[in-house]
């Protein structure tokens, strides 16, 4: 889907074509052919808008002679439902602009864009490039940071399930999570190095506009900030797994020692049960009271037994 759009009066409208200063985003589903004509259309190099749809693509930025081209990586939801799938992914969003226009591009349905297109964010206007441009950086960075607090509070929500239930779905679901948070670092790493070189060449030409050069810098900072946030609970989660694995061994341990000393005390009476049905004289078989004596010792020597794994604090 190839949309046209602009700002008139407060309100982001939809042009049936192209105009000066409009926004083009383009979103799927679309077909191969639609890009090639957007390419000669706009005088734009056609691997700028493939590779915005490549999943894999690192965040990055290229220069030709007459368009420019920004990918930043952002969070979205997986809608895949499988066990083994992480709760988010990392998307890349292609950002093309010239003198005349800016565009959009990327392979999923991203909230970041939806914000925009629906009017959601202040003081947004597609002709003012270069801001527009500092501003998906800004919500990019403000979505990583609404998915990290998500991810920490069903972290702690399963972490407290996983205590009393003890089952392998909390701990899929913590790898899961796991590999969410993996994704986010890559990614922030990654569009934190983009932005410090992009400050470096000044690609925006924003140097002499202290509004937007302080903007940007607030961006590389919230950016950062984000990242450790990401590193942090990484580690959190890698520190409760490792130590969820560790009280799992220890109560296998226990359960095995426990099973072993049973044995142990149940192996007397057994012992004496089974002397005791062999065919042969044996002390005491004449005796009417014989069953009960040896019921006798068995029960004392099983006691004793108990008493002494309780004094060495093994029962």
């Amino acid at each position: 889907m190839i949309q046209y759009l602009h700002k008139n009066d407060h309100v982001i409208e939809e042009l049936n074509q192209a105009e000066l200063g409009c926004w083009v985003n383009i979103t799927p589903p679309f077909n191969p052919d639609e890009l090639q004509q957007i390419s000669r259309k706009f005088n734009i190099p056609l691997d700028f808008l493939t590779d915005s749809l490549d999943i894999d693509e690192r965040s990055r930025y290229e220069r030709e002679e007459e368009a420019n081209l920004v990918l930043i990586n952002t969070p979205v939801y997986n809608e895949v439902e499988r066990q083994n799938e992480s709760l988010y992914i990392t998307v890349p969003i292609g950002i093309i602009y010239n003198d005349d226009y800016v565009f959009t591009v990327t392979s999923y349905d991203n909230p970041i864009i939806d914000m925009f297109r629906d009017g959601k964010v202040k003081n947004f206007n597609p002709s003012n490039h270069k801001k527009f441009i500092l501003q998906i950086f800004e919500q990019t960075v403000f979505r990583y940071l609404v998915c990290l607090k998500k991810l920490n509070l069903k972290r702690n929500i399963i972490e407290r399930e996983l205590y009393d239930s003890s089952q392998n779905k909390e701990l899929r679901q913590l790898l899961n999570i796991e590999k969410s948070l993996v994704y986010f670092v890559n990614s922030l790493s990654t569009n934190e190095l983009l932005k410090m070189k992009m400050k470096r060449s000044n690609l925006l030409s924003i140097n002499h506009d202290e509004d937007l050069f302080d903007l940007f810098e607030d961006i590389i900072i919230d950016n950062s900030q984000a990242l450790e946030m990401a590193n942090v609970y990484t580690n959190i989660l890698n520190g409760t797994m490792e130590a969820y694995a560790s009280i799992i061994s220890n109560n296998l341990n226990i359960v095995i020692q426990r099973l072993t000393l049973i044995t142990i005390v149940l192996m007397v009476p057994t012992f004496l049960a089974s002397l005791y049905g062999m065919n042969v004289k044996l002390p005491m078989q004449d005796s009417p009271h014989a069953f009960w004596i040896i019921l006798g010792v068995s029960i004392t020597l099983s006691m004793l037994i108990v008493w002494f794994f309780k004094l060495k604090r093994l029962f």
